[in-house]
């Protein structure tokens, strides 16, 4: 007896951009639930806050953002350099392994939000304290991805690519690189959402362009339509840089894609 529906035909998300569209929509009715449900100013309507986001986006909105978006950028494309070589290097080498690993494991569950007001004093209120406590958060996550990535490759893989007396260029090309990359993005894709996370509690001091700024001076001034809108700025900034390294692991981690449906995004 054949099943009423073909599992292999029914595609929910199959349209381009179709998830992304269910994920708003779901967020929006939510939020107008608890607008009617709490009936307070306190949790403005979607469409009164969608109407003022557009209206602040281009010369208000945008500048926080973009402040925001460099202060993050900086700091993870610094901590994948640093934190990949470091753990590279951690991975490859037992020695270097026994020295830096205890140091890496000891100073990964301090929390680096308490450093603030250290890297204030010692980098001034600019945009450098802010950098590198996004810095300290990121690091160690990478350094860990790519040290276990590399453990995780089975010694016959090692034997076999030295037996065809490669150049150490090529066996990190060939065969470490490959290996460590996915652990490294999948640890990129966490530390993003812990980094938004840190940069909204620095940009509430000393600075007067952020999007944390923006969100708690809205605050302070009882604006909640305008707090609202920045709070919108900042999960379009969060999943923007989730797209952005979606797509990055489809272009540089083909060969993790294969055999997954091409659903909708």
């Amino acid at each position: 007896m054949k099943p009423m529906f073909d599992k292999r035909k029914i595609r929910l998300f199959k349209w381009p951009g179709s998830r992304t569209i269910y994920a708003a929509a779901c967020v929006l009715l939510l939020w107008q639930a608890l607008h009617l449900a709490l009936g307070s100013r306190l949790i403005p309507s979607p469409g009164q806050t969608l109407i003022r986001f557009w209206y602040l986006l281009p010369n208000v909105l945008s500048q926080h953002l973009l402040a925001s978006l460099v202060r993050i950028m900086i700091a993870l494309v610094v901590s994948l350099i640093a934190g990949g070589v470091i753990g590279l290097w951690i991975g490859m080498n037992k020695r270097a392994d026994q020295l830096v690993t205890p140091v890496v494991y000891l100073l990964y569950p301090l929390p680096k939000i308490a450093f603030l007001p250290i890297l204030m004093v010692l980098f001034g209120l600019g945009n450098a304290p802010k950098i590198l406590l996004i810095f300290l958060v990121v690091v160690f996550q990478i350094i860990i991805a790519a040290r276990d990535g590399v453990r995780e490759i089975p010694q016959p893989l090692f034997h076999s690519v030295l037996s065809l007396d490669l150049s150490r260029k090529d066996l990190y090309r060939h065969l470490v690189f490959p290996a460590v990359l996915p652990r490294i993005m999948t640890a990129l894709r966490i530390s993003i959402g812990i980094s938004i996370s840190v940069l909204f509690f620095a940009e509430s001091f000393a600075t007067t362009y952020g999007i944390g700024y923006y969100i708690m001076n809205s605050w302070l001034l009882v604006n909640y339509v305008d707090m609202f809108s920045g709070i919108l700025a900042l999960s379009l900034l969060g999943f923007g840089l989730f797209s952005l390294l979606d797509l990055a692991e489809r272009r540089f981690c083909r060969w993790t894609q294969a055999g997954k449906p091409d659903e909708g995004r």
